[in-house]
């Protein structure tokens, strides 16, 4: 594999120019306004495929934004690796909280990334991690060194639930058939510590609106008199939770896994600092369930948590108002054999039987995925175990991750494929926040690493 190695050496800087170009575009998928942006993505990706030897590249049309697929087929007897990314980002607001602009990408050292890290939206989610495949497969194709069939799947929508993805997976189960799907959207522990992902929680994410009088009032004249929506809003959100921290919705810990204590230590002896890790967010105590370690609660157990609260007047010096309305965003992350649409209604119930007369409630579902346990002991884990042994020194530590991604229990289902969660980022790289970065270590890192995972998995599918 030197001449794997060799060609990495030689092309570093291209490949970060063609990745900071990627970056450029500002592929909101949340945003109508941005539609056109997420669009150019999409050709971008769709040339940088056909470009480093990707047969049969097309930009499929969804409902929504499109989905770029390609594929190479070496040899019948091969084994077939599905590659899933997506191009698209999250929104990038509160742009005032963004030390650069978030799509003018720049490269910073930091304490964490001594290397230097590019700071842009989407540079590790998931741009980012999405292109080392795609350098990765150039690195084989160049070097006469892929193993494996490979498709890419890419598509435009995962930042707002991937809702026409599974009916495109129906659609084309023939075309996206394969033996494993191979996924880089999640983390490592640190550069000296590496990781593959075992389980992802689910989702449940949404909406709630609180409508008290039918039109704003003066607070003045009726304050005191009128239930206040803002003020109710913020009441019953507070009751969501108990003393110990735990979620008040009956029925909501019903299904929850029970996992055993020898997982649990297991869990607990990755490396973690409390103290640093307090120092890192810039706050004095942590909060969470009772009963359960910051490692433990971020993995293994349900949340619920407000992701937005508004109503009445915020914009510049006052404006006495009792508002009409309040609303706000909640989602829950959920553990294995929660099912999302279970919870949904669970909190639908709960959120409108808590509600007082004196206001009127509405509550909206949004999206939400399912969790994924990831066994350990298939060839496919094996193969990305000793990748990342070969790439990093020394053996991951399997972590269950708190984020979700939903589209993987549907690969599992509609697909009938196994999916490999070999992410290369850091939970420190804010994703979905201002100053999102990615390590140069660890998109550099990712090329090396990914052509071991197909060396070793053509060789043990044998």
């Amino acid at each position: 594999m030197k001449e794997l190695k060799q060609y990495l050496d030689d092309n570093r800087q291209r490949f970060l120019d063609e990745l900071l170009e990627l970056l450029r575009i500002p592929s909101v998928s949340a945003d109508p306004k941005y539609a056109p942006d997420v669009r150019r993505t999409a050709e971008a990706i769709s040339r940088h495929l056909t470009a480093v030897g990707v047969d049969n590249v097309e930009i499929c049309e969804t409902a929504g934004h499109p989905i770029v697929y390609g594929e190479k087929m070496v040899s019948p007897d091969a084994p077939t690796v599905l590659v899933y990314g997506h191009y698209d980002v999250q929104p990038a607001d509160p742009l005032e909280l963004w030390d650069s602009p978030p799509f003018e990408p720049v490269i910073k050292k930091t304490k964490l990334h001594p290397d230097g890290a590019i700071f842009a939206r989407g540079a590790c989610d998931d741009k980012g991690q999405v292109f080392m495949h795609v350098k990765a497969f150039e690195m084989m194709v160049k070097t006469g060194n892929l193993p494996c069939n490979v498709k890419f799947m890419i598509e435009g929508e995962e930042e707002v639930g991937s809702k026409n993805l599974e009916k495109f997976c129906h659609e084309n189960k023939k075309k996206l058939e394969c033996d494993v799907v191979l996924i880089s959207d999640t983390s490592i522990i640190d550069n000296e510590t590496p990781s593959l992902t075992v389980g992802l929680r689910g989702l449940c994410y949404m909406e709630v609106e609180v409508t008290g009088p039918n039109k704003d009032l003066h607070s003045g004249v009726y304050g005191g008199a009128v239930a206040n929506p803002v003020n109710v809003l913020c009441s019953m959100i507070a009751s969501l939770h108990d003393e110990k921290r735990r979620v008040t919705v009956k029925g909501f810990y019903d299904d929850v896994e029970k996992v055993s204590a020898k997982e649990r230590k297991m869990m607990n002896e990755a490396p973690y600092d409390e103290k640093q890790y307090m120092k890192d967010l810039n706050v004095s105590e942590l909060m969470g369930e009772k009963g359960y370690t910051t490692v433990e609660r971020t993995g293994i157990r349900p949340t619920l948590d407000v992701n937005g609260i508004w109503g009445g007047y915020t914009g510049e010096g006052a404006k006495t108002v009792l508002p009409s309305k309040a609303y706000a965003k909640i989602s829950m992350r959920l553990v294995p054999n929660q099912d999302p649409a279970k919870i949904e209604k669970l909190f639908q119930k709960h959120f409108e039987g808590i509600a007082p007369k004196s206001v009127k409630v509405k509550v909206n579902a949004h999206h939400g995925g399912y969790p994924v346990v990831v066994p350990t002991n298939s060839v496919e884990y094996k193969a990305s175990e000793k990748a990342m042994e070969q790439a990093f020194g020394r053996k991951p530590l399997p972590q269950r991750g708190g984020g979700s991604i939903p589209i993987v229990a549907m690969f599992d289902q509609v697909l009938k494929a196994k999916s490999v969660l070999m992410g290369f980022g850091l939970d420190s790289d804010d994703i979905h926040s201002p100053n999102e970065h990615y390590g140069l270590f660890n998109y550099y890192k990712g090329i090396e690493t990914i052509p071991y995972f197909y060396k070793y998995y053509a060789e043990m599918k044998k």
